[in-house]
């Protein structure tokens, strides 16, 4: 017989693919390291980050592609359509690029109702003209239906980045400030409780935001952005989880000091979800000098999307080993991991 090697939390591999492998935790993060990446392999992909970054004939240019699948599509604070825009857009903004261009590509299924088509793509049309960008090319395909869950939509995005901006989790030091702009988890629990149709007497809205402008206001600010990552699978805890291993540094955060909104908290007590695996969709983590944190913060917090800005840690020297560390409201120090997948599936 076989040895039997239980790794837990994950002492099997799949056979086939599951909702895990799509979550932003572990599961998906070995889908990459052993089948995906190994494939596409090049210096440039292998930077990982949010948008790979090119040089066109002395020109730096970031581009970038990302699916959609959020169920429902439309929910308090935004849609599918909003989405899409958004957090490509973000991703761009990521690596401190200025959004020019985007693609949209759907996927229909027979049947969807054409008003709906309409209230979605009027609605990535609203985001993008906020933006400032033009939808330049896409393309439409239509399944049978009970085959694509009403529309699938995929964007690309192209933006310029400044010659003296270099935004990468390579450029993370020890000692730098790890900042977020705003509260956590609200988009997370937007989508489970329009999806689930639950009511805690509260109004919880997504934080779906274009965060381009935000970053291109830190940028003319002086602020040396040393990496950005938004916050969207898999939430704070795994943003964070991927940076340190990519960056080989430890990072320390502190619970006291993370923003989150109260009827947040109380869904999450309530459902037993944690805050921090939750995903976002107008939030970002930021590393900076230590010496320019006030200054980073002050900046932030003239732009509406950075009113509730705050320090919530410190890039530490790894030591034997790269984790992160929660440190509690009750002063014990908790080691966050990558959990195997999502605790709210199809959610960005």
């Amino acid at each position: 017989m076989p040895e039997l090697k239980l790794d837990c939390p994950l002492p099997l591999q799949y056979p086939h693919i599951v909702m895990a492998h799509g979550g932003g935790g572990r599961l998906m993060q070995q889908l990459l390291d052993s089948l995906i990446k190994p494939v596409f392999s090049n210096p440039i992909l292998n930077q990982q980050q949010d948008s790979a970054v090119v040089s066109i004939n002395g020109a730096k240019i970031a581009f970038t592609t990302d699916s959609y699948v959020v169920k429902p599509l439309f929910f308090a604070g935004g849609d599918i359509g909003k989405m899409a825009v958004c957090g490509t857009l973000n991703d761009l903004a990521m690596n401190g690029a200025k959004p020019l261009y985007l693609s949209c590509a759907l996927i229909i299924e027979e049947g969807f109702a054409l008003a709906d088509l309409q209230r979605i793509v009027q609605s990535m049309q609203d985001a993008a003209t906020q933006a400032g960008v033009l939808i330049v090319t896409g393309d439409t395909k239509v399944v049978d239906n009970g085959k694509g869950d009403g529309v699938y939509v995929n964007t690309a995005g192209i933006g310029l980045v400044a010659e003296n901006v270099n935004v990468s989790p390579a450029r993370i030091q020890v000692g730098d400030s790890i900042i977020i702009n705003s509260d956590i988890a609200r988009h997370g629990i937007a989508i489970m409780l329009e999806r689930e149709g639950l009511n805690f007497d509260s109004t919880i809205s997504s934080d779906c935001a274009d965060l381009s402008g935000l970053v291109q206001d830190l940028l003319l600010a002086g602020i040396d952005i040393h990496c950005l990552r938004d916050l969207t699978r898999g939430g704070l805890a795994s943003g964070l989880i991927e940076l340190g291993i990519t960056s080989g540094h430890a990072i320390e955060i502190n619970e006291t000091a993370l923003p989150i909104h109260q009827d947040v908290q109380s869904a999450c007590d309530i459902l037993g979800f944690d805050p921090l695996y939750i995903a976002n969709e107008g939030c970002f983590a930021m590393f900076v000098p230590a010496a320019q944190t006030e200054l980073a913060l002050a900046t932030l917090r003239q732009h509406p999307l950075g009113g509730q800005a705050r320090q919530i840690g410190e890039v530490k020297a790894a030591g034997n080993k790269s984790r992160v560390t929660l440190q509690t409201a009750l002063g014990i120090k908790r080691v966050l991991d990558l959990l195997s997948g999502e605790q709210l599936p199809r959610i960005c």
